[in-house]
């Protein structure tokens, strides 16, 4: 729990995060999805290799804080007011635990987030083109300056 005190009073803000560990057919992959209040934020790690338990605390304590978070998008507030049936709590539990996917909110903040990066990467490379054409441009001009200039 963390006290939001910007707005003058104090109010509480309930921060949740998991961390979901995969194999996508390729490399394990885990996906850290933060809640904090209505916004959602998610990474993407790539772990190659299948992480022991060990490995997975290892990350979680030291690599945590330095993790690149997604912007964060709305998040649909599913969680209820009431605790209800313990019995069906420890069953979408353990349906939740067999799915071991990450939610389709994080699915999206990550696709959201490589689009933003394609499409800073297409922009820078489009300028380093274009500075490249004008460099390109002033040699073949001054190179021809200087074939006018007479001896």
């Amino acid at each position: 729990m963390r006290k939001d005190v910007c707005s003058g009073g104090s109010r509480s803000i309930a921060i949740s995060t998991t961390f979901t560990v995969y194999f996508d057919g390729q490399f394990w992959v885990g996906v850290a999805e933060r809640i904090d209040g209505k916004d959602l934020e998610a990474c993407r790690v790539v772990f190659g290799a299948e992480p022991s338990d060990e490995e997975i605390y290892r990350f979680v304590l030291k690599r945590w804080c330095r993790l690149s978070f997604s912007a964060p998008i709305k998040a649909s507030s599913s969680s209820k007011k009431h605790p209800g049936n313990p019995k069906r709590r420890q069953r979408e539990a353990t349906k939740e635990a067999s799915r071991a996917r990450p939610s389709t909110k994080a699915q999206q903040a990550l696709a959201l987030e490589r689009e933003e990066r394609k499409l800073e990467g297409r922009s820078r490379s489009s300028a380093k083109a274009e500075e490249l054409a004008r460099a390109r441009y002033n040699r073949k001009h001054d190179k021809r300056r200087q074939k006018h200039r007479g001896h």
